[in-house]
């Protein structure tokens, strides 16, 4: 399978979990709704209601330092927001 690549773990996606039921996950870029909504289910053992998508484009990034100016750029990645049925959950750190 493949299309996950991690859980969002963030201030901001914890208090969507704990208020709506939302989990956060970085996926594959030609990931559909579909094949994550199948391979979240079949991870964690949970029924999903509804997947939404984000495309989030790559950042410039500069810095100064003692050696010159360095120019780069942040990785482009897409982001799903998984909605689980009421009373399901995803626990994270479960196997720590």
């Amino acid at each position: 399978m493949g299309i996950i690549i991690k859980p969002l773990v963030t201030e901001k996606m914890t208090g969507i979990t704990e208020k709506y039921n939302r989990f956060g996950f970085v996926v594959r870029p030609d990931a559909n709704k579909l094949e994550i909504k199948s391979e979240i289910e079949a991870l964690y053992n949970v029924t999903v209601v509804a997947v939404n998508t984000m495309n989030y484009m790559g950042k410039n990034k500069t810095r100064y330092t003692k050696s010159g100016l360095i120019r780069g750029r942040r990785n482009a990645f897409k982001k799903a927001i998984v909605t689980l049925k009421e009373g399901d959950t995803i626990d994270f750190y479960s196997n720590i």
